[in-house]
């Protein structure tokens, strides 16, 4: 099943735009645990995204 996600990601990636996985961890108020929250976002956006 991952074969066809990649499969996919690679087919929009061809139309001028790279896609990539960023992962961002965050730390949970209530058990102090922290977790990661996981986009596919455009290569164009990423620094955008770590700015929030």
């Amino acid at each position: 099943m991952a074969k066809k996600v990649v499969a996919t990601l690679k087919r929009e990636a061809q139309e001028n735009e790279k896609v990539v996985k960023v992962i961002r961890a965050r730390r949970s108020d209530k058990s102090g645990a922290y977790t990661f929250k996981e986009e596919f976002i455009t290569a164009d956006r990423v620094k955008d995204y770590f700015s929030k």
